[in-house]
């Protein structure tokens, strides 16, 4: 069993993009290239780099979390 990480979500990864419309906001991820919610969690998750410092500051060990950049 792995454990959760709270900070685990696309609103923390560095492929989320916000793309404000006259009509609506639009959440989705660069990467994939469709539309997600700040709550969904994908296993390609690429953390912020202030989330990263969060983690680490927290004790969070985020080898375990993260993927490797590219």
């Amino acid at each position: 069993m792995t454990k959760t990480n709270r900070f685990h979500a696309c609103a923390t990864c560095q492929h989320y993009q916000v793309l404000k419309l006259p009509e609506r906001n639009v959440y989705r991820c660069s990467r994939l290239g469709f539309e997600t919610k700040p709550h969904f969690a994908f296993n390609c998750w690429q953390p912020k780099d202030k989330v990263l410092q969060l983690m680490k500051k927290q004790g969070i060990r985020v080898e375990d979390h993260t993927n490797e950049r590219t």
